[in-house]
């Protein structure tokens, strides 16, 4: 067996090559961000100022105070006469690129209510309104690349949690829950809402209207709601808030908020939706001999129990419409991790989280799960490892506030599927808050054989969330497993610190894992490990840097460290960075990555290489990191990885080159391709993954998604088309077409299937 090979320190020769790397990189990143820098200059402060009151309430928050109306006419013009009737609010504060400033273009903003919907109007000045960038019109787009509109209500003026409206210049509407402060962000939250935008010689307009019963609050009179709105200004790179919020958070920063008054006497609607579905489909397995053709239906069910509970059922769920995975090239002994599509599953999913996602990582801003443990991990019910459905015969979910409590229920019973026996999986959440932006929670989860006895996993326990000095997190939690056969070691706990300025940001904490843990509703790698880690880094921003195109740096550091629960060193991960950040918005980054592994398993790496064997392992990896600015009509990803892996050494790009022609089109061609060889064992390896994606949207509320993928090592090619008409209010057509081929002599059939699924959305 071969010896340890022990990290070595970063050679000056391939550290400099690096850095020159960056620099050319950098030259040629800052051409067209100079000449948008010399454009703003010449922009001055912006246009005009806007008119508009400035109220504080009691506790000195910026506040809004709505009008009664008897009615708007929801077209985006702003010419009814109830908005002539009511205050506008203005002044909008720089969170970028200049915190604190005020923004360069004017933002004025009315609310107004009636009996049934809460109003939003918005008058976006812009001095260059044909500089508008729209990149996207589809339903719940991402608004980080094009300009865009947000406002967020915190209905029960908890400071935690709040349902955000988003809307662009093309009037694309996207919807979304945000719980403790951005902590957990539900994406797959819709309401029935209803928004028109209007562009206009000086800017563009928005009008919302948002009906009450979609929304859970307190009503009586008196009642005060959390509100806040954010405007992007894409070609600048700006984001503004009417109640200002640092760089180093953003709009569900709920605590930060403003007031919205005036809304006495409104009640919370139940808002009971009915959604039955028929589909129907023909589908033939990869090597199958003929077509297998039925159909099936099932229901769904939403009843706002209470002012703040909300109850889901479902009979017979069917998650054909769902998007497929992409596959990705994995190097490690670990399985890869996969997020969860299924809208059943997403929605509300924010209150069953246990940990401390992160809320400004700027080069990879969607929040990740914890690698080594996620506690709840719904993929673990209805699918299998491979990612293959299990019918599930009903599900229950109940989520909301009661007696100060956050709570949230689960109950899923799936049913017998081959050798996968039937299952009944269970979870209840709780969480409190207590003192300013802080909460304490706990958490019982359970799977439960129904077909067979002494079958079952149960694991349970507390969290917490403490908040210091507004700008320091402690979040910590203790877990117990209980499965029948094992008698020790059913624990997990992991406490850590997070401090996150607009300067500095720091983390540092300590994760442990029992020998005996089990968790069949989470996603671990590994137990019987401790690991230390920590994350700091600076944020500077250097007037000189700034005026040449480069709006931040960014150097980090990152490091885990693995031990067995004896204290003998199982892994390591050292991650030196620097990011430069350009004020177009692209950014590069160049890092040194320092890795150990000791094996206690041997593992295959590729089809064609035996396994790795047991052993302890060390090597360097040189990365660099790439992103254009992703607004533009073409933008380039690229990671690039030289260096070690394993007993040998690795070649690695990951590259994706995305083309917009216009909002409603959108296409992307990508690579994963690793070139390596080994010593132990004695062998060379290239794997290879292309993937191609395109998205049309004929309007707002009709697209077509492509995805094609083609795995070398397997030789395997995959397609996945998927129609979708939202032909009412929440209500979808969906057609899917599946395809998987095998790219080798005497190949089996292809496997191919195509679903058709109806639903429609009743509403009362």
């Amino acid at each position: 067996m071969k010896p340890a090979i022990i990290p070595e320190g970063v050679p000056r020769r391939v550290y400099s090559s690096i850095v020159w790397v960056f620099c050319g990189l950098w030259i040629v990143m800052a051409a067209p961000a100079l000449c948008q820098t010399a454009s703003s200059r010449a922009l001055g402060a912006g246009s005009a100022a806007v008119s508009g009151s400035v109220l504080r309430s009691p506790d000195g928050r910026l506040e809004i105070v709505a009008n009664p109306v008897t009615g708007i006419r929801v077209d985006g013009a702003l010419d009814d006469e109830g908005w002539q009737r009511a205050t506008p609010v203005a002044g909008f504060v720089q969170a970028e690129p200049h915190g604190g400033e005020p923004a360069t273009e004017a933002t004025e903003v009315r609310v107004a209510y009636d009996g049934q919907n809460l109003y939003i109007a918005a008058y976006c000045r812009d001095s260059q309104p044909g500089s508008l960038i729209v990149n996207d019109i589809r339903e719940d787009f991402k608004p980080g690349d094009q300009d865009s509109f947000e406002v967020i209500l915190d209905t029960f003026a908890d400071r935690r949690n709040g349902y955000v409206f988003i809307t662009n210049p093309e009037g694309a509407r996207s919807d979304l829950q945000s719980s403790n402060e951005g902590r957990e962000v539900n994406g797959s939250w819709d309401a029935v809402w209803t928004v028109k935008t209007r562009r206009v010689d000086d800017g563009w307009t928005v009008e919302m209207a948002i009906p009450f019963r979609a929304l859970r609050f307190e009503g009586g009179t008196g009642r005060v709601w959390g509100i806040n709105f954010s405007r992007r200004i894409r070609r600048k790179n700006e984001l503004d808030f009417w109640s200002p919020v640092p760089r180093s958070y953003n709009l569900y920063r709920t605590s930060l908020e403003g007031n919205l008054a005036g809304l006495s006497g409104k009640r919370g609607g139940r808002d009971l939706r009915i959604k039955p579905f028929v589909l129907g489909r023909t589908t033939r397995p990869t090597g199958g001999a003929s077509f297998d053709t039925g159909g099936d239906a099932g229901l769904d069910v939403k009843y706002g129990i209470t002012k703040g509970l909300t109850l889901d059922a479902t009979v017979r769920p069917d998650f054909a419409q769902a998007e497929a995975d992409e596959q990705q090239v994995n190097l490690t002994q670990f399985s890869q991790f996969f997020p969860e599509k299924r809208d059943f599953f997403l929605e509300n999913s924010g209150i069953f989280y246990v940990g401390d996602q992160t809320r400004n990582n700027r080069v990879n801003p969607t929040p990740t799960p914890d690698e080594d443990l996620l506690v709840f991990f719904s993929r673990r019910v209805g699918l299998t490892q491979a990612g293959l459905p299990i019918p599930l015969a009903a599900g229950l979910r109940l989520t909301g506030r009661a007696a100060g409590f956050n709570l949230g229920v689960l109950n899923v019973q799936t049913r017998r599927s081959g050798t996968a026996p039937a299952n009944n999986f269970t979870v209840l959440r709780a969480r409190r808050n207590v003192a300013a932006g802080s909460d304490v929670g706990a958490l019982f989860m359970t799977r439960q054989s129904t077909s067979q006895s002494g079958d079952d996993n149960r694991v349970f326990g507390v969290d917490g969330n403490i908040r210091f000095f507004r700008q320091l997190d402690w979040n910590s939690y203790a877990l117990k497993s209980r499965t029948p056969g094992v008698s020790s070691g059913q624990y997990a706990w992991r406490t850590t610190f997070n401090w996150e300025g607009n300067f500095f940001h720091g983390k540092g904490g300590v994760m442990s894992i029992g020998d005996g843990f089990q968790n069949d509703l989470g996603y671990l790698r590994r137990v019987g490990t401790r690991k230390w880690l920590a994350d700091v880094g600076i944020r500077p921003r250097p007037q000189a840097l700034q005026r040449l195109g480069m709006r931040e740096v960014h150097p980090h550091l990152t490091w885990d460290y693995y031990t067995d629960l004896h204290n003998v060193v199982t892994g390591k991960r050292l991650h030196s960075g620097l990011t430069g950040f350009m004020s177009s918005g692209a950014w590069a980054e160049m890092s040194v990555n320092q890795r150990y592994e000791k094996l206690d398993k041997p593992f295959r790496i590729h089809p064609d290489v035996a396994r790795i064997p047991v052993g302890s392992y060390g090597w360097n990896e040189y990365q660099l990191k790439l992103q254009t600015d992703p607004s533009r009509l073409m933008s380039l990803t690229v990671i690039g990885i030289s260096g070690g892996l394993w007993s040998g050494t690795q070649r690695t790009v990951n590259a994706a080159v995305t083309v917009r022609p216009s909002y409603a089109f959108r296409v992307t061609a990508g690579l994963q391709r690793t070139n390596a060889s080994l010593a132990v064992p004695r062998a060379r390896f290239i794997s290879t993954i292309w993937t191609a994606r395109a998205n049309y949207s004929f309007t707002t509320n009709m697209y077509v998604d492509l995805l094609l993928q083609y795995n070398r090592d397997l030789h395997q090619f995959n397609a996945n088309v998927r129609f979708n008409l939202i032909h009412h209010p929440l209500s979808d057509i969906f057609i899917v077409v599946n395809e998987q081929h095998m790219a080798t002599p005497n190949a089996p059939p292809s496997g191919r299937g195509v679903i058709v699924k109806y639903n429609r959305m009743f509403s009362f």
